[in-house]
């Protein structure tokens, strides 16, 4: 049983990073988007984020170096991902649902590196029980996997319940929606059970992971926690390829769409990427638009959309 859990835990880290990487690749290779154009930028100097301003309002800003204020992206940022702020501000009654299930998987996640950090340490320093940070290390795994655990889950369950019961989500609810829901809290609910009935043949979770990072088929994994590992392998593993890659997709729509304000010079890259675009040749289902797959968005854009619909 511990090989085939070993496998699964590898085979899923691996395909959910490599997953990662190519979906982030393939959003950085898409065409531009349509900026907002909606100030202030976070990356702005404080002093025109006070008023909403941009580099645009200073004279002859094309001549003046850009200066990019990291710190204003972070201070958005942060409060944005880890607390979902714009949820609370705008859909407050949401936000106590998501924000459990979500911080629960951050927990999660933090518990997973803490798990490993104390497992390479306890194999590299010695001894374990005299060393404190191992100590703190330990109390830190268990209480961000306990707690992230339960938030994850009761989070699961009230998001499935919304999604099931509100007549306004109904309208956009899809099948995966509660598909991806529901295995969430199965998965949880397996791996939680499961290690709360391994008995004392089961080593333990610093112990269990040690002999992961060894590949030790010698330890003693049972089956309902086992079945529980592999569940949660395939799970992660297939985040990435659904809907649920919003954790990646989020960064480019804030950095290459909301806050993308780079200027648009000749010769520059941008410019190069726009006409790329203006070269490509769209298929819309609107017979007015005339987008037919033979035309270029510059024919499109020149074109009188009125004496398309005439047609």
């Amino acid at each position: 049983m511990s090989v085939v859990v070993y496998c699964a835990i590898y085979t899923g880290t691996i395909a959910f990073l490599v997953a990662c990487v190519v979906r982030a690749a393939r959003y950085a290779r898409a065409p531009v988007h349509l900026r907002w154009e909606l100030y202030p930028v976070p990356h702005e100097q404080p002093a025109r984020v006070r008023h909403g301003g941009s580099y645009f309002e200073e004279v002859d800003w094309w001549k003046r170096p850009r200066r990019f204020n990291l710190a204003g992206e972070l201070r958005f940022m942060i409060p944005e991902m880890v607390f979902l702020k714009g949820l609370w501000e705008w859909n407050r009654t949401l936000w106590y649902r998501s924000f459990p299930f979500h911080f629960g998987l951050y927990l999660l996640a933090a518990a997973g590196v803490l798990l490993v950090a104390t497992a390479l340490g306890t194999m590299a320093v010695s001894p374990v029980s005299g060393n404190t940070l191992m100590m703190v290390l330990r109390g830190l795994y268990w209480t961000a996997g306990i707690g992230g655990g339960v938030l994850a889950f009761c989070g699961s369950l009230a998001l499935m319940h919304r999604r099931l019961t509100d007549k306004v989500l109904r309208i956009y609810r899809a099948p995966a929606d509660i598909f991806n829901l529901a295995i969430f809290a199965t998965t949880l609910a397996v791996v939680g059970a499961g290690y709360l009935a391994a008995g004392p043949a089961f080593p333990g979770a610093l112990a269990f992971t040690r002999a992961l990072l060894r590949f030790d088929t010698n330890v003693h994994v049972p089956g309902l926690l086992g079945a529980g590992l592999v569940l949660a392998s395939a799970l992660v593993a297939y985040i990435p390829l659904t809907h649920m890659s919003h954790f990646i997709a989020k960064y480019f729509t804030y950095h290459a769409v909301r806050w993308d304000d780079r200027p648009n010079v000749a010769g520059g890259r941008l410019e190069h990427r726009i006409a790329a675009c203006l070269a490509m040749r769209p298929t819309w289902a609107a017979r007015h638009v005339g987008a037919d797959g033979t035309r270029t968005w510059v024919d499109l854009a020149l074109a009188n959309p009125s004496e398309g619909a005439k047609k």
